[in-house]
């Protein structure tokens, strides 16, 4: 079942997350976009958009944290490494506490704009299983995935889609999928190397995304340079009632 994850804060509450100069922000919105608390101090407690899960999405269930290696055939996916961790908290009557025990799924397209396990028009990858896979969060309410940046696709900006459920395989439980996006910049400076440069210039930037139009901008990942890739730190709450 899909959870509640929109709400506006009280201004108590308010105060406490954003300061009396983000509360204006947020007193100004309407209901709609209350949920995007985008001025908020490096709290792991934010609440962020969801956004469509798309057509790939494959329940697979591949416990794993390095995703680049099929299993299906060893064969690892060529690309920009990228360590992501995802640090879950969860929200209730003001109160942030981290999220334990919850299921995160990752997937997304190779270096050449194609996902595993799919037929589509233009490729058909059924029986693969590269670029998937979940962890469960740890007692600190984390999960880490090594990667590669992804590629890009006709149509679509760089992204990254993610499901949260905090009950998988029970009826009843928060579910939230939603997308996360790379700065513009650093995703020009990833794909004019190699494995990437091969398929030429990418067609869609972040704002020409019509996915990316609503809510992208709380959605977007600060990658760091590491020694031979990026890592980068993607905290968000789920709001329980």
């Amino acid at each position: 079942m899909t959870g509640a994850f929109i709400g506006v804060l009280s201004r108590r509450e308010a105060l406490v997350w954003l300061g009396t100069t983000s509360l204006a922000y947020l007193l100004g919105r309407g209901r709609a976009e209350a949920h995007t608390l985008t001025s908020l101090p490096r709290s792991p407690c934010i609440v962020r958009p969801e956004q469509t899960e798309g057509p790939y999405f494959v329940d697979e269930r591949l416990y794993r944290s390095d995703i680049r290696v099929d299993p299906t055939n060893g064969r690892r996916t060529a690309g920009t490494p990228l360590m992501l961790t995802f640090q879950m908290s969860r929200l209730r009557a003001g109160e942030c506490h981290p999220l334990p025990d919850a299921q995160v799924d990752i997937w997304h397209c190779d270096a050449a704009g194609v996902y595993s396990d799919v037929r589509d028009p233009g490729f058909s990858t059924l029986g693969q299983k590269f670029l998937r896979g979940y962890q469960t969060t740890d007692a600190r309410g984390e999960a880490r995935f090594l990667t590669i940046y992804p590629g890009w696709y006709p149509i679509r900006t760089v992204h990254i889609h993610v499901k949260i459920r905090t009950a998988p395989t029970a009826r009843r439980g928060l579910e939230f999928t939603s997308q996360v996006y790379f700065p513009d910049e650093v995703t020009d400076h990833v794909q004019a190397s190699q494995p990437y440069a091969a398929r030429g210039p990418r067609r869609v930037r972040n704002h020409q995304d019509f996915i990316f139009r609503h809510g992208g901008d709380q959605l977007m990942l600060d990658p760091v340079a590491t020694n031979d890739g990026y890592a980068a730190t993607f905290p968000i709450a789920l709001e329980y009632s």
